[in-house]
């Protein structure tokens, strides 16, 4: 299952929603066109506006604001992009060089505070106070997981809650915005717009749990950045903290050693990993959350787009990319 196919009965939608993104990327300052322009034609899966298509359709909405809200959704998680690889040092994303190793930490900066400044000037465009709330709030919360996961890097002591808590702070959070942000321009229920919610939340956090996974288990080509980037970067990521929970002692202090310092012999820590049941258990917490996710669309009703966002379910945790 590709994503493509996922997303064909919103096709039309979707080039609309590469319409605005274009037509407000469309700056005097020839910087912030480049590099914008470089970010957004790198491609990636497009999820999340994607997700704020296809709960408005599946609610049966029939307006144009979701085509702006997708885009506010898309600006918002590329000013992310931009400000994580700088923080991160990375140098490689969607198969390329990073916008901070092409143009410099300064200007990825800027230009993502710009993408962030513009998503909110749209966002007041579709007049909604109750959207306004949910993606301001949103803003926030990403913010917040921002830096709890600079809090947790480099620790090995980190639990799985505090690490639950970045992916649902970091991650998911936009995914629930995106959905819920999309039940409310279609009018739904109190009741629906809370399942809409739940199930990009878990969606969201299905999708950066099998991250994890990719990360010792997937090739560089295939997931278009440096496998074990994570390592390198003293982030204990799930697969790591479960190591830490049911590994051999050596393998506890071999892992415990990488996280603080960030060095280790790669292939040796994958072996560890591989050891226990540390990508099994991950896979099965993102099944989880996907089938949470699953059974919250039970408050929509039957379409094709309906469908699609069952498919998205099971693309989250099936993936190899």
């Amino acid at each position: 299952m590709n994503i493509q196919e996922i997303i064909s009965p919103i096709a039309e939608d979707m080039q609309k929603v590469d319409t605005v993104i274009r037509n407000r990327l469309n700056s005097e300052v020839v910087m912030i066109r480049t590099i914008g322009e470089y970010i957004i034609s790198a491609g990636g899966k497009r999820m999340r506006p994607a997700m704020v298509l296809m709960v408005a359709n599946a609610l049966g909405y029939k307006g144009d604001l979701h085509h702006i809200l997708a885009a506010v959704i898309e600006f918002i998680h590329t000013s992310t992009l931009l400000h994580d690889d700088v923080v991160d040092e990375s140098d490689m994303r969607r198969g390329r060089e990073t916008a901070n190793a092409v143009f410099g930490n300064a200007a990825s900066v800027l230009v993502g505070d710009y993408l962030y400044s513009r998503s909110f000037e749209m966002m007041v465009e579709v007049d909604s106070m109750r959207v306004m709330q949910i993606i301001s709030g949103a803003t926030t919360v990403i913010a917040e997981g921002e830096v709890l996961q600079l809090l947790n890097i480099h620790d090995p002591d980190v639990s799985v809650e505090r690490y639950l808590q970045v992916v649902r702070y970091k991650t998911a959070k936009l995914f629930e915005a995106a959905t819920q942000v999309a039940a409310v321009i279609a009018g739904a229920s109190a009741e629906v717009e809370q399942a809409a919610a739940a199930y990009g939340r878990h969606v969201g956090t299905a999708f950066q749990l099998i991250d994890d996974v990719l990360d010792y288990s997937g090739s560089a080509d295939a997931l278009g950045k440096n496998v074990g980037d994570d390592l390198r970067e003293g982030k204990p990521t799930l697969p790591l903290i479960r190591v830490m929970e049911v590994g051999t002692p050596e393998q506890q202090a071999m892992i415990k050693k990488a996280i603080e310092t960030g060095e280790a012999d790669f292939e040796a820590v994958v072996a560890a990993i591989q050891a226990t049941d540390a990508l099994d258990y991950t896979r099965q917490m993102a099944i989880q959350e996907a089938e949470i996710a699953m059974q919250a669309l039970a408050h929509f009703p039957d379409s094709v787009f309906k469908q699609s966002l069952r498919d998205f379910c099971q693309f989250s945790v099936e993936r190899d990319r």
